[in-house]
């Protein structure tokens, strides 16, 4: 399968389904990134784009397509959609992953809206959580208890982004592992990723 997942933020695809990308690419699938920014407003560009790129190349990606957008001023609008869609009808995915729509941070609330409307006619469109995600309630989880440690290995790759929780005494690696374990009790299994669907096909 052509997977593609997109993201705000250079370290939110990691955050919300890198234990996913990691054992759908070790079966042999096709992954594709698109990150809408390089995270400027949260740390330096050039460092946020190189730590991307290390990211995509331990996920075994095959490509990172890049917004060109400005970070804290994604919006939700033609252009938007018009960008994705341009990656989606390159990458001819089977499954997109998507930032979730009901969030505190603006990027994050428009990537989601404007994902909904490019993914349109994709036949398995998937939200994931990241620490600014409100209400999320999953409905679908994948095992990740044999991926956490690579998880965390790939998020530390975003080192810029380690200690910037805003939280006092947390780090984004606490952060993964609480959260796989918090989602794994909800799915019956130690550690998961929750999923909620936007649209999910199945062909019996």
């Amino acid at each position: 399968m052509n997977i593609l997942a997109i993201g705000s933020h250079p370290d939110d695809i990691e955050f919300g389904c890198g234990g996913t990308l990691l054992k759908y690419s070790g079966k042999g699938h096709s992954i594709f990134l698109m990150v809408l920014t390089k995270g400027g407003v949260g740390g330096d560009p050039a460092m946020r784009l190189k730590e991307q790129e290390d990211a995509a190349g331990f996920l075994g990606a095959k490509e990172i397509f890049w917004g060109g957008f400005n970070d804290t001023e994604l919006v939700d609008n033609h252009v938007t959609i018009l960008k994705i869609e341009e990656v989606v009808r390159k990458v001819t995915p089977d499954i997109v992953f998507l930032n979730y729509f009901d969030d505190v941070h603006q990027d994050h609330r428009a990537a989601a809206l404007a994902g909904v409307s490019a993914t349109r006619y994709v036949k398995e469109v998937i939200f994931y959580e990241v620490p600014t995600t409100q209400h999320f309630e999953p409905d679908i989880f994948v095992d990740i208890m044999d991926m956490l440690e690579k998880k965390i290995e790939l998020v530390s790759l975003h080192a810029s982004q380690v200690n910037k929780t805003r939280v006092e005494n947390l780090s984004i690696l606490e952060s993964v592992r609480s959260c796989a374990n918090f989602r794994g009790y909800q799915g019956r299994v130690k550690f998961a990723e929750g999923f909620k669907a936007l649209r999910v096909l199945r062909r019996i």
